[in-house]
C-alpha cells in the first residue's frame, strides 16, 4: 500500500430520479477524502426523466460527464462511450472501478478489463431479467451479465434475496462472489418531517379529514401504477374521505392521467410531477403504497417508513427484505389491486400508524448513510488486500 490516497473511478450511465443515483453520489461523498481518491463518471438522461444531477451541488467530489453513456444501446455511441471511458481510466489509473447498474456495468467492466485495472466491483441495484423485455432480450441479457461476472472481482447486491435471485435463479454467478451491501441514505429530513406537517394539505387545498394514500416514483412500465389506480378505484368507491397523490412522473403520465379520468378519479387524484423535496409528502402522508412489478430496494417505502408512514408493498425483489416479511408494513402480490386496495384500508388505521411509528429508528440504522460508509469501507479494504496478495504472487484477485 501506499501512502498517497486510493484511486476509485465509479461509474453509473445517468443521474436520474432514484435510489442509484442517490446511492453513487453518496458512496462517492461518504469514503475518506485522505484514504480514498474517487472520480464519479456519469452520463446523460433520458427524456421524460428527472435529473439528479442537482446532487453534485454540494457533493463536493470530482466528476467526468461523458454526455454519450445514457440508458439505451446505441452501438456507435457506446463505442464512443468506451473510448472516453478508456481514456479517463489511463488518466486517473484507479485500483478500483465501481459500475452501478446494467449500462455502465457492461461498458465499464469491459473497459476497465481493458484499461488494467486491477479490481472491478459492480453493484446491481436490482435487474431487468423481470418486467421490462421479452423472453428473448431477457436471455440475452442473461448471458452477458454472466460473461462479464466473470471478470468482475466481487459483485455487490442490495439484498439476500437479490442475491438469491442473480445467483440461484438467475445464475449470475456464485453466491460466494456476492457481497450484500444495502443502500444507505441520509434519512434526516424524514426523521424530522413531522414539522412539515400540513404543507402539502395547504397546497392541495385538502384538509385533516382526508386521508391522503401516496405513491412515489417514476411512471414507468415496472412500477405499475394502472393496479395502483385499480386499487385506488375500489378505495374511491367505498369511502369517500380519500384522495390519492401521485410524486413522479415519466413516460406514462399522459396515459395515466386519461385513467384517472376514466375512471373518475381526476377529482380526488394529486398528480405533484417530480418533486424534489419529499419531506412534506410523507409528512402528510396516510399510506404510502408501491405496486412494483420489479424492484431492487424500494427507496420511497424506506423514506416513508423512517417518516413513520404505514406502507404498502408489492411482494417483489427486495421490498419484502425493507418490510421485513410484512413485519415492517403490508406485502401484497404483484398485480392484485383487489389485495393492494385491502392492504391500504387496513393501513390506514391508527393501530397501523403506531406500529409505522415504532420502526423509524431501526430504519434509519438499517439504511443510514453510516452504515453505507462502512460497509463500503470494509468492501474495499478487503479487496486490496486480496490484490496486495495478488501482486506478491500469493493469490490473484
Amino acid at each position: 500500500m501506499t501512502s498517497s490516497p486510493i484511486a476509485i473511478v465509479r461509474i453509473i450511465d445517468r443521474l436520474n430520479v432514484g435510489g442509484p443515483a442517490i446511492h453513487a453520489v453518496l458512496t462517492s461523498q461518504l469514503l475518506d477524502s485522505g484514504r480514498f481518491r474517487t472520480v464519479l463518471v456519469h452520463g446523460s438522461v433520458e427524456p421524460n426523466e428527472a435529473d439528479m444531477a442537482y446532487l453534485l451541488n454540494d457533493a463536493a467530489i470530482s466528476t467526468v460527464v461523458i454526455p454519450e453513456l445514457g440508458r439505451e444501446l446505441r452501438p456507435l455511441r457506446d463505442l464512443r462511450t468506451a473510448w472516453l471511458l478508456y481514456r479517463v481510466l489511463r488518466r486517473e489509473r484507479p485500483l478500483i472501478v465501481h459500475t452501478h447498474k446494467s449500462k455502465a456495468g457492461a461498458i465499464g467492466r469491459i473497459v476497465a478489463l481493458l484499461a488494467r485495472v486491477p479490481i472491478r466491483v459492480h453493484t446491481y441495484h436490482g435487474h431487468v431479467f423481470h418486467g421490462y423485455f421479452g423472453a428473448r432480450k431477457t436471455r440475452a441479457f442473461i448471458a452477458i451479465e454472466r460473461t462479464l461476472a466473470r471478470v468482475s472481482s466481487r459483485l455487490v447486491a442490495l439484498s439476500a434475496r437479490l442475491v438469491d435471485e442473480l445467483a440461484l435463479t438467475h445464475r449470475i454467478s456464485g453466491v460466494d462472489r456476492f457481497t450484500v451491501i444495502p443502500l444507505g441514505f441520509d434519512l434526516s429530513p424524514f426523521e424530522t418531517c413531522d414539522v412539515r406537517r400540513g404543507e402539502l394539505r395547504s397546497a392541495l387545498g385538502v384538509d385533516a379529514n382526508v386521508r391522503l394514500v401516496t405513491i412515489v416514483g417514476r411512471m414507468v412500465p415496472v412500477k405499475d401504477h394502472r393496479t395502483f389506480i385499480a386499487a385506488a378505484a375500489q378505495l374511491a368507491a367505498r369511502r369517500a374521505d380519500v384522495h390519492f397523490v401521485f410524486a413522479g412522473g415519466g413516460e406514462l403520465e399522459k396515459e395515466l392521467r386519461a385513467e384517472l379520468a376514466s375512471r373518475d378519479l381526476l377529482a380526488r387524484s394529486h398528480l405533484l410531477g417530480w418533486v424534489r423535496d419529499l419531506a412534506p409528502v410523507y409528512a402528510d402522508s396516510d399510506v404510502v403504497a408501491l405496486s412494483s412489478l420489479n424492484e431492487g430496494t424500494p427507496v420511497a417505502l424506506i423514506e416513508a417508513i423512517a417518516s413513520g408512514v404505514p406502507t404498502v408493498g408489492t411482494a417483489v425483489g427486495g421490498v419484502p427484505d425493507v418490510l421485513r416479511g410484512g413485519s415492517r408494513g403490508e406485502l401484497v402480490p404483484a398485480r392484485d389491486a383487489t389485495a393492494l386496495a385491502a392492504a391500504i384500508e387496513r393501513a390506514l388505521t391508527p393501530e397501523a400508524r403506531a406500529r409505522a411509528a415504532a420502526h423509524r429508528r431501526e430504519i434509519v440504522d438499517e439504511y443510514g448513510k453510516e452504515r453505507l460508509g462502512r460497509d463500503l469501507v470494509r468492501l474495499y479494504e478487503e479487496l486490496l488486500r486480496e490484490h496486495q496478495l495478488g501482486v506478491n504472487g500469493e493469490s490473484e484477485v
